[in-house]
């Protein structure tokens, strides 16, 4: 990769995508494309403002005229598509979101980016990359006994969000088998740690917490996912552009299967220890009324990215929610500007 366009990149997966690539490559240029919604965060790569390397673009995936413009003027060999909504809760509150930036916007991306492939010289198409990452949401629900997702699980979305997904994980899928186009396709399991916005399990509980808040936790607590922190992720988006087979889909699993339960008590543990504050933080639990459509549990079988490319997660669950515990707790302005919505009052100019 030399110059690499990232679209949604000042949210939590994208922001830490962006700041592993300047780790680990110094001629590298970052084009990075983000509509900034509320959970598009310029705090999340704040420093980079003045990097020569770095360029960051206020626009919507959905603006192939925007996109086309940006793929002309910087001649990236690498697209990686982070933009979507993602929020469960808000996709059963209000669906249409979900379909124009996730379909819709992931449809005017890839053509605009087919347009712009179709130009380039025969050496560059051999060397061009376009990745979209996707979740295992889009697999539906797992019983207790099934086995893991894996790359050839039939698509069964249960919540606007994950069907929006999987329609846009069809639509690169078509691109490659009609036009040539070539793609990859990553779906990931439940990501946490750094910069995650504090709608999320993992932060919300941590923030909660801290402040005395009660701890809500989803009809019995007992829905299980698979937890990736998210260093772990994008060492795996980068392992597949590198070695990823053109066309191809690639599960990226943290192997930690924990309930929501599971969760919330080791992250109690964590505060009791951090920050001891009388009664054991796991007097704030509480359980409220089941969300409709709520997964029941989620895994991922890593063995094709392992089998192929040679990746797998570096963290334990247990030393990665302890380096997250640690993170928000050494990272309170960040926190405050986010819960208070500080972060968009300055993008916006509102005192």
């Amino acid at each position: 990769m030399k110059t690499v366009l990232v679209t949604g990149g000042l949210g939590f997966i994208g922001s830490n995508f962006i700041r592993m690539l300047f780790g680990l490559a110094r001629g590298l240029r970052v084009i990075n494309l983000d509509k900034q919604t509320y959970a598009g965060n310029p705090e999340n790569l704040a420093g980079l403002e003045k990097d020569e390397r770095y360029q960051a673009v206020t626009g919507d995936i959905g603006d192939e005229g925007l996109v086309s413009r940006l793929l002309d003027e910087n001649m990236p060999d690498t697209v990686v598509n982070f933009a979507a909504e993602s929020h469960v809760d808000r996709s059963i509150d209000g669906p249409e979101p979900f379909i124009e930036t996730n379909v819709l916007g992931t449809l005017r991306l890839l053509e605009a980016s087919r347009k712009f492939f179709a130009e380039l010289t025969p050496q560059e198409k051999e060397s061009f990359r376009f990745l979209h990452v996707s979740t295992d949401e889009v697999y539906g629900s797992l019983g207790p006994e099934d086995p893991a997702f894996c790359e050839k699980t039939p698509y069964a979305p249960n919540s606007p969000y994950s069907a929006s997904k999987a329609g846009a994980d069809h639509l690169v899928r078509a691109y490659f088998h009609t036009y040539g186009f070539p793609v990859l396709t990553t779906n990931c399991s439940n990501n946490y740690g750094p910069f995650q916005f504090p709608e999320k399990l993992i932060p919300l509980m941590i923030l909660n917490a801290c402040e005395g808040k009660n701890l809500p936790l989803y009809g019995d607590g007992g829905n299980v996912r698979d937890w990736l922190h998210v260093e772990d992720h994008c060492s795996g988006i980068v392992a597949v552009l590198e070695k990823g087979r053109l066309g191809e889909t690639y599960c990226i699993g943290g192997n930690s299967e924990k309930t929501n339960l599971q969760i919330v008590d080791a992250i109690c543990a964590l505060l009791d220890e951090k920050r001891p504050d009388g009664a054991p933080h796991v007097d704030l639990k509480t359980f409220v009324k089941d969300r409709p459509g709520h997964d029941r549990r989620y895994a991922i079988d890593c063995s094709k990215i392992k089998e192929e490319i040679g990746w797998e997660p570096r963290y334990s669950f247990e030393e990665g929610i302890a380096q997250t515990v640690d993170w928000y707790l050494d990272n309170s302005t960040w926190c405050e500007n986010v819960t208070s919505g500080n972060y968009q009052r300055e993008r916006l100019g509102i005192s």
